[in-house]
């Protein structure tokens, strides 16, 4: 049978488990946070040098009729 002491010394260890769990999750969510970050501006600057270049070599393309007029 367990004592309410027992049961107290129980439910602490329980509590400080779950905080150490907690903080360690938060810390996680920062890291992903600023991998997530990081990531968003590789892909603007990626995204900008990808668009000057296909305007650097997309010939101008002359506007005529289609052959259907």
């Amino acid at each position: 049978m367990t004592t309410p002491g027992d049961r107290l010394t129980t439910l602490e260890i329980r509590a400080a488990e779950q905080e150490k769990t907690i903080d360690e999750l938060s810390a996680q969510i920062v890291e992903q946070w600023k991998e997530i970050e990081r990531l968003q501006k590789t892909l603007e600057a990626l995204a900008t040098r990808f668009l000057a270049l296909e305007e650097q070599t997309a010939p101008e393309a002359p506007a005529t009729r289609p052959p259907h007029w």
